[in-house]
């Protein structure tokens, strides 16, 4: 890409937008996902579009980038993402059993050695929480990087189908198949007209058009990150406007853009 920003300032200092002009393209898939919802609730929920940070966190971990070492990498003058349903948007609530990582409730594994390891005991009560659980969950995403050398290593992963870490979808448990489909040029398309839309629709929800037969649903979830003194927090949301049945919207006013012939929106 040869980008140092996905901005750029004009010599009398006003801002413009310097928008990419090539994206990588993956789907990224599993039998079952979990993305933890902010806002407590006795049922754990899930978000039905995979937020953003998720993906941020998905691709560091193909890179081999540690926790708290990837939110400049996908901040948001230094990449654009767009993501799409590719299927029914399916969810069931699953009871499970878990054991306590708090402190208190954590045993050392080899304490004497100089290797130790915290783990959860084993012989203590399991806790049962409802999970609502994503079912064959599937999504296309499509990914900028302003990095130009974290981009030619995160193409070279993909290609060669290599991840530094094992990839999920939200739980650890829940494994996610990565499948690469290259490299493309991004077409950006002209803003104001009424177009219809693959991908879910960033931070749009009173400019989609409402078609009889065409369900719409709308999540704020996590955008961005940044650490603090605590470890990490969410400095920004974005709220997605999406067909749960993995077809389009019509959306006015939003500044398309033509990635493999799919109509998406960059955020």
């Amino acid at each position: 890409m040869g980008q140092e920003s996905l901005e750029e300032w004009t010599t009398d200092g006003v801002k413009e937008t310097n928008q990419p002009s090539k994206c990588l393209s993956v789907t990224v898939r599993g039998p079952w996902g979990h993305f933890r919802r902010i806002e407590g609730n006795i049922v754990k929920q899930t978000y039905r579009i995979i937020p953003r940070t998720t993906v941020a966190g998905l691709l560091a971990a193909v890179l081999g980038i540690e926790r708290d070492g990837y939110y400049e990498l996908f901040g948001p003058d230094q990449s654009a993402i767009a993501i799409e349903p590719v299927r029914e948007i399916r969810a069931i609530n699953m009871p499970m059993n878990t054991l306590s990582t708090a402190g208190s409730n954590l045993q050392s594994l080899n304490g004497r050695g100089k290797i130790s390891v915290k783990l959860p005991d084993p012989t203590s009560l399991r806790q049962q929480h409802n999970y609502e659980v994503l079912v064959d969950p599937a999504y296309r995403i499509d990914i900028a990087l302003a990095d130009d050398e974290r981009y030619r290593e995160l193409r070279s992963a993909l290609e060669s189908g290599r991840s530094y870490y094992v990839p999920s979808l939200g739980l650890s448990e829940y494994l996610a198949e990565i499948e690469y489909h290259g490299e493309f040029d991004i077409d950006h398309g002209s803003h104001g007209q009424t177009i219809e839309v693959d991908s879910a629709v960033p931070d749009a929800v009173e400019d989609v058009v409402l078609e009889e037969g065409t369900r719409c649903q709308v999540e704020e979830s996590p955008a961005f990150m940044a650490t603090d003194p605590g470890g990490r927090t969410t400095t920004d949301f974005t709220t997605y406007t999406y067909n749960p049945d993995a077809g389009p919207l019509s959306v006015r006013n939003v500044e398309p853009a033509t990635v493999d012939g799919r109509t998406v929106v960059f955020v």
